[in-house]
């Protein structure tokens, strides 16, 4: 009675009864069967156009897993209709408790599928005692309803990123909703190729790709590529991670080749073990590192020099106004394509490549908010 009445309060169908509830001892672990009939005088519905139609005849028993109560399984009984649609013709029943042939209840789908997001596959079918290809068929079936009922109006700002999924430099390609009201993975496409990017512009349509005004993403070229081939409305917005991630490889580059440089010669390497003093920001050195770097500035080396082209950078960051920080960044490039040290100079190419459409920080983020 108690399990009837729980039923009743929250899987409560209309056109459908609950009968009866026992207890079935036949299998090992016991299971709680609970019956279905549909209410007297009520219509089945077209599986397909959804009509009420007349019953044609009745299929077989079939057995439908609820989710568990108090750690027992629990199955729904019953015997499907077949109604005569005037459209379809003579064909099953809907079961709005479940979808297509499936044995699964779609409540027990959910309740698979948020489990699966805690643990392992493996362990979510081990402790609910279902198949494997149960637990990845309810993850499916939430992400396909996610995806059939998802709002894809009103993206003004989104941003494109890959990510390693494999080992062997195997990635795949991410797009995300960045709005400031919204937050959202809304595509994943395999490797980080042009192609790729392109697959996800031709799925998300002209239309909504042309209000698109704000589009971040990092220094990949094949991904520059296509969004100023596609994203014409848009303004880019390169990461600034990975702008000074390239500044820092290029002065680890310049340092490595300078200490080689120097230890062939004979000069004392001063150099040596000061990887991390480089590339680390000013407020984030130690005690010990501070006077370290003073001295280490003291010397006329390339490595001391792309250092401080990478601090006179750190101010393009607090522009406000687009039209300076485009004179500042002007300024900047000219003084290191003048450095005569290759590594920066070839980080200097990579940002006047990038045209000048694209932004390089939150400055004119504000400017457009404005």
């Amino acid at each position: 009675m108690l399990v009837k009445t729980i039923l009743n309060r929250i899987h409560h169908f209309k056109g459908f009864v609950y009968t009866s509830v026992h207890y079935d001892s036949g299998v090992e672990t016991g299971r709680i069967v609970v019956d279905i009939a549909p209410r007297k005088n009520s219509r089945g519905c077209c599986s397909r156009c959804k009509r009420r139609s007349p019953g044609y005849d009745h299929l077989p028993e079939r057995v439908f897993e609820f989710v568990p109560l108090w750690n027992i399984p629990v199955f729904l009984r019953y015997r499907p209709r077949r109604v005569s649609c005037a459209t379809c013709g003579v064909i099953v029943e809907e079961m709005p408790w479940a979808t297509g042939k499936s044995s699964l209840c779609n409540c027990f789908r959910v309740f698979l599928a948020q489990w699966a997001r805690l643990l392992s596959r493996k362990e979510v079918s081990a402790r609910f005692r279902v198949s494997w290809d149960m637990v990845f068929d309810s993850i499916k079936h939430v992400v396909d309803y996610g995806l059939e009922h998802r709002n894809l109006e009103d993206i003004h700002a989104i941003g494109v990123d890959e990510i390693s999924i494999e080992k062997g430099y195997k990635f795949a390609t991410v797009v995300y909703q960045i709005d400031e009201c919204c937050r959202r993975l809304l595509w994943i496409g395999k490797e980080r190729k042009a192609k790729t990017l392109l697959r996800f512009f031709h799925e998300f349509g002209k239309e909504r790709t042309a209000d698109i005004r704000v589009v971040c993403s990092d220094m990949w070229k094949p991904y520059l590529k296509v969004i100023a081939k596609k994203a014409v409305n848009a303004v880019n917005i390169l990461d600034r991670f990975h702008i000074m991630k390239m500044f820092n490889d290029a002065i680890d580059k310049v340092r490595r080749q300078e200490t080689a440089q120097l230890m062939r010669e004979g000069y004392e390497p001063v150099l040596k073990n000061s990887r991390w003093l480089i590339a680390k920001r000013p407020e984030n050195l130690t005690d010990k590192q501070r006077p370290r770097l003073k001295e280490l500035l003291q010397y006329n080396l390339k490595s001391v020099r792309a250092y401080l082209l990478r601090e006179d950078f750190q101010l393009f960051w607090e522009y406000v106004s687009p039209v300076w920080a485009m004179k500042f960044l002007d300024g900047w490039i000219k003084k290191t394509m003048r450095s005569r040290i290759e590594p920066m100079k070839k980080s200097g190419k990579d940002i006047t490549q990038t045209s000048r459409s694209s932004v390089f920080s939150h400055c004119l983020v504000l400017f457009l908010q404005e």
